[in-house]
């Protein structure tokens, strides 16, 4: 198992200025990498607290490239239905690069209503442009003179530039929430999964179609799993949950206002999202824990905590953790990842998947 950081901010411009957030950001991935942490990731979102300070995974990733040597960049996750394919491939090469060969490519479908009325984009073709998108990006960094003629991009005969660093690409990740089809999908394609572990029951379920794809495919081994968790840990558990919970409570605030509309607006290509937008409104810091979707408390309660949940759904591979959530202040959240490096990550080091 291995373990990094994700960067998604959840503040709006009066509670934090964006400066300060990615001053804070970097100083923690940097030291992250010193104590061991493999791997960092950044999300693309735009236009509210929920994510809206990182709208390029990319660019982010870019500027981590020059602030770390060693840790794997994941973008979590890169939009075809916001970007030209040929912009995804180009820039993928370009940090590829930059990082000497450190990239892995996380592609998602997005779902939030008021990003797809911004960009003037249907969530009715949300599966076809994904799809579409991760085809055409693919044949994009391995072929060159490549032509495609897709349904919503259209190219002959273009080689981007740069090549990428790792042949013949990066590991491309699909991230998935609750979609069965896009488990399946990315077992067929031999691609990861980056998943969202809010109910282990259903992630189990959709993880057990992925790897049943995986294997009928003909891929070996039985694919990766990556996971992000809110991380907060504390020699005082009771501690933890204090100083831990309404910042990882507001984060679910910000995300429940993000969706707006969506349990009225339904689309075919995100049925029952109605329904888990009224769940996460009743989301807290205690049903989290016990969910073990949150991994707060003392160090010994948040190894419990992972390795229940690794039982839970067959096992996962990378795990980045969510540490300066929302306003948790800065100090706390270098404590935090200092204390899970030397108290709960040597448990885990050679954690195998589980069969």
């Amino acid at each position: 198992m291995e373990f990094g950081i994700t960067l998604f901010p959840d503040v709006s411009p009066e509670e934090k200025a964006a400066a300060d957030y990615f001053r804070e950001s970097f100083a923690i991935v940097e030291r992250a990498e010193e104590l061991g942490y493999t791997l960092v990731r950044s999300i693309e979102h735009h236009f509210t607290p929920y994510g809206g300070y990182s709208p390029s995974s990319i660019l982010m990733l870019t500027a981590l490239a020059a602030r770390t040597k060693k840790m794997k960049l994941v973008t979590g996750a890169v939009i075809p239905a916001f970007n030209h394919p040929l912009k995804i491939a180009g820039e993928l090469g370009m940090l590829d690069a930059i990082s000497n060969g450190r990239l892995m490519v996380g592609f998602g479908r997005a779902f939030l209503l008021h990003e797809f009325r911004r960009f003037g984009v249907s969530r009715d073709e949300s599966q076809a442009r994904f799809r579409e998108g991760i085809e055409q990006v693919a044949l994009l960094l391995t072929t060159e003179n490549a032509t495609s003629h897709g349904k919503f991009h259209s190219f002959e005969n273009t080689t981007t530039l740069p090549r990428p660093t790792q042949r013949p690409r990066p590991q491309f990740f699909i991230a998935a929430n609750t979609t069965a089809a896009s488990y399946e999908f990315a077992g067929r394609q031999g691609h990861y999964i980056m998943g969202v572990p809010m109910v282990a029951e259903k992630l189990r379920a959709n993880l057990d179609l992925y790897r049943k794809a995986w294997a009928e495919a003909g891929h070996p081994g039985r694919g990766k799993v990556f996971l992000a968790f809110h991380m907060f840990v504390d020699r005082d558990s009771e501690r933890a949950r204090r100083i831990a919970g309404k910042h990882v409570e507001s984060y679910f605030k910000s995300l429940v206002e993000a969706t707006v509309g969506m349990d009225t607006e339904r689309s075919s290509d995100y049925e029952g999202y109605e329904k888990q937008r009224q769940q996460i409104a009743k989301l807290n810091i205690d049903t989290l824990i016990a969910s073990c979707a949150a991994w707060v408390g003392s160090p010994a309660e948040v190894r419990e905590q992972i390795a229940r949940y690794h039982e839970l759904i067959g096992g996962f591979d990378y795990a980045a953790l969510q540490v300066n959530f929302h306003t948790l202040p800065f100090e706390e959240a270098m404590r935090s990842i200092e204390l899970f490096a030397h108290e709960v990550m040597p448990e885990f080091s050679e954690v195998p998947a589980l069969t």
